[in-house]
């Protein structure tokens, strides 16, 4: 079970990680090209990015990263479902 709590907690920490960078959005005085902030965006933009790929901003929200937020979810149950399979 070590395994599956690791796996839980390194896909918690990455979904606290773009919650942040989406609070810290909002805030237009943040200047992202300094630290810690910009290891924050780019950590977090490499996932986002294939988002914002495919959809676009909608009245100017960018509805991207609820849906990978979502999708981030789905595949955490989905690869600690099969490391239980593969065990039990």
């Amino acid at each position: 079970m070590g395994i599956v709590h690791g796996i839980n907690n390194i896909f918690n920490i990455y979904f606290f990680l773009i919650i942040l960078r989406i609070f810290l959005s909002w805030i237009p005085s943040i200047q992202w090209e300094k630290q810690p902030w910009l290891t924050l965006q780019e950590i977090t933009d490499i996932y986002l990015n294939l988002f914002r790929r495919w959809i676009p901003p909608i009245g100017g929200l960018d509805f991207s990263p609820i849906v990978a937020l979502i999708v981030l979810q789905i595949l955490q149950n989905v690869i600690i479902y099969m490391i239980l399979g593969i065990k039990g």
